[in-house]
């Protein structure tokens, strides 16, 4: 009887135990023996990218989140955009126009000339209420002092700060709602797409022109370094496929051996090239650095050349000298305020180059003679015949009626550029003929007339004398190279040791560099070029010495393509005859050997000497050969 008495208290012990437990743990047991159901999370926000205002503008507005992170501030401007510290209205009128307030007090050589060659540009304007933009150039790269406000700063709206080295005193006024052009501009204080972004220039880096690349091998070497490596205190290590690993959390201990280049040398010749960036917490480690040269490993030669290439047009387009970082900069910022269309990518990233493409001929490549062939067109099948009448100011009949010969002539433009009235009348043509009257400057010959509607233009003198056969084999070439000058009469530039500078002659030699605009055929965006490109002075020295305007423009031409003029064959009965298109005035022979005043002077505002030779003429199948005169298709040109 005890025995089951103590068997029940232990059964009701044991059942109240396991109440107890089920009362107490049995939601949590259930909730460790079901899956959990799932919960609905709280939507995630964009990154918090540095440019979160950039990404955003490529979304579309539903896709966006409540919750989107907004930029971090930067503590000298905020989140500005083009809407809230940009007033685009004032550029509607003329176009991107830059007033550069003058420097106060003494200013550096290098100052004065940057000053110069933004007052030269097709931006400038002297006068601030015609301004888009007010530019303000800091002078603390060079004499150590900070600019001091300028009076009409208005909050720096529509101001743009031009700091072309980091600036190494403290700021005397807040930037506000200014613009800020800075050389390796902080994390912190970048604005994205609103601050424009420098490269580091040395000091001794050319205002203008600028030394071209050095590229000298077109693909990877057997027994060159793979990769060049910048390292935290300033030099460089080479290395290869054969270099060994250091520990992934550790830097290299290794002996650097000869690959390592001491502080401050150049960089080593190598395939590749990695940079930190110049920040502390960016530096490199060893095994990263074979990571990538992993990947380089698979790149092929084709793919090497190619980036060269590139690297190398890039250089020359927009870093090579001061003054095309800066113009680079305008460029940027008149992108931004008539938007992308203004200058498509193929532009920026196609030789020649945004600075070479004007946006204010046309924003399309297939309108830029030196992108035809990429894009697979062609200059269309007519030109306009631009004659100059100078003094003495005789109508030029019968070169007008040989031109209007030409099955390829569209029209026919005579500009009157002298102090005599203009004829009343003028010979009737099959093309139609318009007369200009010019404004007595020889700088009107290459203006961007509205009235020319083909794209090649055939640029004649009065004086010059040219058959109707010459003209057509002169067009059919140059349909085959339109971004290339045409012409009929060469000259050839030199170097003179004993002077030390440049010459140009027009003896007669199978070499040549230049043709003479007297009878040569071009594209009509080389006016645009010479009068909205080139600085003033430039177009001012062509007014006032005349024969510097063949120079000028084959300076242009060549600049821009990299490539000498064609030359076709030119009536020997016509040429021993023609001292007149050479004339330096009325009836005076020129002298063979020119003046060497014009053309150092064009060199030095380029900067450097675009020129190239060339030997190649260009002339008619059967030209001169012993076979009869009716199988020959351009008859007259082997007339005595």
């Amino acid at each position: 009887m005890q025995s089951w008495r103590r068997r029940k208290s232990l059964w009701l012990a044991l059942s109240a135990s396991w109440l107890l437990l089920v009362l107490l743990g049995g939601f949590s047991l259930l909730r460790l023996a079901l899956p959990p159901r799932p919960r609905p999370r709280a939507s995630q926000g964009w990154p918090r990218w540095l440019d979160a205002e950039l990404l955003q503008s490529f979304s579309q507005l539903g896709e966006l989140p409540e919750d989107a992170v907004s930029p971090p501030q930067a503590p000298h401007g905020g989140s500005c955009n083009w809407d809230a510290c940009f007033d685009t209205s004032k550029c509607r009128g003329d176009g991107l126009k830059v007033f550069v307030y003058p420097a106060v007090g003494p200013i550096s050589e290098t100052h004065r000339r940057i000053l110069a060659s933004i007052e030269g540009s097709r931006f400038y304007t002297f006068s601030p209420a015609r301004a888009c933009l007010l530019l303000l150039l800091s002078l603390n790269a060079q004499t150590g002092e900070c600019s001091s406000m300028p009076l009409q700063w208005n909050r720096g709206r529509n101001h743009l700060v031009l700091r072309l080295h980091p600036a190494p005193c403290p700021r005397t006024f807040q930037l506000g709602q200014a613009m800020v052009a800075e050389a390796s501009p902080t994390v912190d204080s970048f604005r994205p797409g609103f601050d424009v972004a420098l490269p580091f220039l040395p000091e001794a880096h050319p205002l203008r022109g600028g030394a071209p690349g050095q590229l000298r091998q077109h693909s990877p070497q057997p027994g060159v370094a793979l990769l060049a490596l910048e390292e935290e205190r300033g030099g460089w290590r080479t290395a290869d496929t054969g270099s060994s690993a250091c520990p992934w959390d550790g830097r290299c201990e290794q002996d650097p051996g000869p690959g390592q280049t001491q502080r401050q040398e150049t960089l080593p010749n190598a395939t590749f090239c990695l940079i930190s960036g110049h920040r502390p917490e960016a530096a490199l480690r060893f095994l990263q650095a074979l990571q990538v040269l992993a990947a380089l490993q698979e790149m092929s030669p084709a793919r090497v050349l190619a980036l060269r290439q590139q690297t190398q047009f890039l250089w020359d387009a927009y870093f090579s000298s001061v003054e095309k970082v800066i113009h680079t900069t305008l460029e940027v910022i008149q992108d931004r305020i008539f938007g992308t269309s203004a200058h498509p990518s193929l532009l920026w990233n196609s030789p020649p180059g945004a600075l070479l493409a004007l946006s204010t001929f046309s924003t399309s490549p297939q309108d830029f003679p030196f992108y035809y062939l990429q894009q697979g067109s062609r200059p269309e099948g007519r030109f306009s015949a631009l004659i100059w009448v100078g003094p003495p100011g005789q109508p030029p009949l019968k070169l007008i009626q040989a031109v209007a010969g030409s099955q390829h002539c569209a029209q026919i433009l005579v500009l009157w550029s002298n102090e005599r009235p203009l004829p009343s009348r003028w010979l009737e043509t099959a093309v139609p003929l318009t007369v200009i009257d010019g404004h007595r400057k020889v700088s009107d010959r290459f203006y961007p007339y509205s009235t020319i509607r083909t794209d090649a233009i055939l640029s004649l003198d009065a004086r010059s004398s040219l058959s109707t056969s010459e003209v057509d084999f002169a067009f059919l070439v140059w349909q085959s190279f339109p971004e290339r000058m045409v012409g009929f009469l060469t000259s050839s530039h030199f170097w003179d040791e004993a002077h030390g500078g440049w010459g140009y002659t027009a003896e007669t030699t199978n070499e040549f560099s230049m043709v003479l605009t007297t009878a040569a055929f071009y594209h009509r965006y080389y006016h645009t070029l010479f009068t909205h490109s080139l600085p003033k002075a430039l177009r001012t020295l062509a007014d006032e010495a005349p024969t510097c305007v063949d120079v000028l423009m084959n300076f242009i031409v060549a600049a821009v393509t990299k490539l000498p003029p064609i030359k076709v064959p030119y009536g020997k009965q016509r040429q021993e005859a023609a001292p007149l298109v050479r004339a330096e005035g009325i009836g005076q022979r020129s002298p063979l050997i020119h003046s060497p005043d014009c053309i150092n002077q064009i060199a030095a505002a380029f900067g450097h000497m675009p020129l190239l030779s060339s030997r190649l003429r260009l002339d008619p199948v059967l030209f001169k050969d012993p076979v009869s005169v009716q199988r020959k298709k351009y008859r007259s040109l082997e007339k005595p």
